[in-house]
């Protein structure tokens, strides 16, 4: 229920974009805090996203100390356990690649190996498990447009 309010409070937040229209602000703020921000919009409407759509998360940000990057979001998605990785983008160019084609083989690797880091710590080890990617196209003005890949890869082997 909670999610669901929250959700809804988010979306109709969100229904002129996550990304700033005004041109100068842009003009004043660096292109990397505006993408910054932008992915910490994202992130935060991908949250709420996923508890409205049943994910029950227990972890956001995770890192471990010897291995590069970090996993945005962790949850069940009912028995399953979920690493989600939220990719949001603001470009409103259609030939630029989709967000979620920046999920590489390399970022898959180190997603991987997170995630088997946290399995290891919480002795999850035999949790049934996937890897989700979930797509933000946010642009000024207008309602992000979300996709959420279930099962979008499995991580190579070391």
């Amino acid at each position: 229920m909670l999610a669901r309010l929250m959700f809804a409070i988010v979306d109709y937040k969100a229904r002129k974009g996550l990304v700033e229209a005004d041109a100068n602000k842009s003009k004043e703020t660096p292109a990397k805090d505006r993408a910054r921000q932008t992915g910490v919009r994202g992130e935060t409407y991908a949250y709420w996203y996923l508890r409205r759509h049943g994910y029950v998360l227990v972890a956001r940000n995770y890192t471990s100390p010897d291995i590069k990057g970090e996993i945005d979001m962790v949850g069940y998605d009912g028995p399953v356990l979920a690493f989600v990785e939220v990719k949001t983008r603001s470009s409103a160019d259609p030939n630029q690649p989709k967000p979620e084609e920046a999920v590489n083989s390399d970022k898959r690797h180190h997603l991987g190996r997170m995630a088997q880091q946290f399995m290891r710590v919480r002795r999850l080890e035999s949790a049934p498990h996937r890897f989700d990617v979930l797509a933000i196209e946010a642009r000024a003005g207008a309602r992000p447009v979300v996709r959420l890949h279930k099962g979008a890869f499995a991580p190579r082997s070391n």
